[in-house]
């Protein structure tokens, strides 16, 4: 029995969220699995996966072949890192404590992209933010001036108005 790890479609439509599944490559995509191994949902920025690492790796261990999307994901998360320094301890490349140590640091520099990707976006979002309220308060203060400008010539009483205040303006100059 070939088995697959691939997903199986959830949610309404237009919104989709994915169970990665470990299942029989004849059931259908939505049908019948073996195991459930995570949860993967695209419709968050960045997309969200919960993974249960044990349950994959050992799947991986047995032969199963992930989909296009499982293998980014179960890459993303480290599976095939671990997976793979697994196989250098089984043909004596090195110990299972150093294979331990690299899988480590890996993760550390792996969370430490993801981190800087949201401050990231978080800051890009700020800086959007502004540039758009500078935007908005630009074209108000156009349309508060074209308001102005247009009340001052309709109106007579206050072309009499700007009119005494220019005659107003001119007679101290001409005194001093």
């Amino acid at each position: 029995m070939p088995v697959k790890i691939r997903l199986a479609r959830q949610g309404k439509k237009g919104f989709p969220f994915y169970h990665i599944v470990a299942a029989d490559s004849r059931a259908p995509r939505d049908g019948r699995y073996i195991e459930r191994l995570g949860v993967y949902n695209p419709n968050t920025n960045p997309a969200t996966v919960e993974l249960n690492f044990e349950k994959a790796l050992d799947w991986l261990q047995k032969g199963a072949q992930p989909s296009d999307t499982c293998r980014s994901i179960l890459s993303g998360k480290g599976v095939f890192m671990k997976k793979h320094l697994l196989e250098g301890v089984t043909k004596n490349a090195f110990t299972l404590e150093v294979a331990e140590q690299k899988f480590e640091n890996w993760v550390k520099e792996k969370e430490a992209k993801v981190i800087s990707e949201k401050e990231q976006l978080i800051k890009g979002k700020e800086t959007d933010k502004k540039k758009r309220f500078e935007a908005e308060v630009k074209v108000k203060e156009a349309k508060a001036q074209a308001i102005a400008k247009k009340l001052a010539e309709s109106s007579p009483i206050a072309q009499a108005e700007t009119e005494a205040e220019a005659a107003s303006e001119e007679t101290p100059a001409e005194n001093a």
